[in-house]
């Protein structure tokens, strides 16, 4: 699983979360720099990555999170689909 097919399975999860069918995946994304990511959205955006990839992110991945590419790379580092 390479990161760029990490940001293709996260692009429609994203677009339907934050309600924005143009929304454009970045690494650096994150609740600073995208309309409509709260608390209720992140917990949202979260629980349908994890649906999913049929994963449970880690408390400590949870926290160390910081942007999207963070996401991302967790997902990544996990080898699903592999």
């Amino acid at each position: 699983m390479t990161l760029d097919s990490i940001k293709l399975d996260l692009q429609p999860i994203f677009a339907t979360v934050f309600s924005n069918p143009n929304i454009t995946i970045t690494e650096n994304m994150n609740a600073e720099n995208v309309d409509k990511w709260d608390s209720v959205t992140h917990l949202t955006m979260i629980l349908e990555v994890e649906s999913f990839y049929t994963i449970k992110f880690k408390l400590k991945e949870l926290t160390s999170m910081k942007n999207v590419g963070d996401m991302i790379q967790i997902i990544s580092d996990r080898n699903l689909g592999a």
